[in-house]
């Protein structure tokens, strides 16, 4: 696999933990957060702009919806609709009943339109600043447009990544405590998964954290502590490991008019000191193409 370039700082931020990455094609920008400074951020990479709004509580994962002047935004205790033209918001029907004991964490659509999204114990204060997480209390959830919501696996340290195949008949979770990512079969007529397996295990470079999928079914995952990205093959092979200046890679998507820059977040927060890039946005080229982003389909919102 062939990297055109190295990683490059294309917004200067300085995030403690940037999260969330998600490509909005019809508005050409970047959207992401920064989970310890309850922040959404959006880059356009056509002039460089950067644009924030501020939240009362954590915001943790950004998904498009069907509606595409507004945003899926999953918070620390709930998922909110948001509009940021206006800056407007409403509920949803998913409150996490566990916040703040527990708190939200990765979050995506299927490309049925229901939200797939994880929940870990709360490694944050109320003003934001990190705190020790313990137990392994997390749940991953899918939530429906019609509201329903369903447990798919408990007993989670650190839910991340949420990612599909792009045949729509694989799912890719991982648990950042027990350093695994899991595959499922995905039935992509029902939403349901299955047959859990590892996927990528005990790989000795931090701790999977978010992912992307591309056009070939490769799976890029962010490797928080480990200062890399890791391509893994649709057979579990390692195929390519792409150096970050910074050591905390949160997570990635791709973007960009032909879907082919990888966007990467990262943490400032507990980054070694020497480090004056960590917490940015960086982009990298590559020579593959990412998926179109999957849309939540609004229906019942109050």
């Amino acid at each position: 696999m062939q990297i055109h370039g190295n990683p490059v700082c294309v917004a200067e931020v300085k995030d403690l933990c940037g999260e969330g990455a998600v490509w909005h094609a019809a508005e050409g920008v970047l959207y992401w957060t920064d989970i310890n400074r309850f922040l959404i951020h959006s880059y356009d990479p056509a002039d460089g702009r950067v644009q924030t709004w501020k939240f009362q509580e954590p915001v943790t994962a950004l998904t498009l919806t069907d509606r595409p002047d507004t945003l899926a935004v999953v918070l620390g205790s709930k998922v909110i609709l948001w509009e940021p033209a206006s800056n407007r918001s409403r509920d949803t029907a998913f409150h996490l009943k566990e916040w703040p004991a527990l708190r939200l964490n990765d979050a995506r659509a299927d490309s049925r339109g229901s939200l797939w999204l994880g929940s870990m114990g709360n490694n944050l204060k109320p003003d934001g600043s990190s705190c020790q997480a313990t137990g392994s209390n997390g749940v991953l959830y899918r939530f429906d447009p019609d509201g329903a919501i369903r447990e798919w696996k408990q007993h989670v340290g650190i839910s991340n990544t949420v990612a599909w195949s792009p045949d729509q008949k694989s799912f890719y979770f991982a648990d950042s405590t027990a350093n695994v990512l899991w595959v499922y079969d995905y039935d992509n007529a029902t939403g349901q998964i299955s047959r859990e397996r590892p996927f990528l295990t005990g790989f000795h470079r931090g701790v999977p954290d978010g992912s992307a999928v591309d056009e070939k079914g490769f799976l890029w995952n962010c490797r928080f502590g480990g200062g890399c990205i890791v391509r893994v093959a649709p057979d579990g092979r390692i195929d390519t490991i792409v150096e970050m200046p910074v050591t905390n890679i949160t997570t990635c998507t791709f973007g960009g008019d032909d879907l082919n820059t990888l966007y990467v977040t990262t943490a400032a927060v507990d980054a070694p000191a020497n480090e004056k890039l960590a917490g940015n946005l960086f982009a990298i080229q590559t020579e593959v193409r990412g998926q179109a982003e999957n849309q939540f389909r609004i229906f019942g919102s109050r």
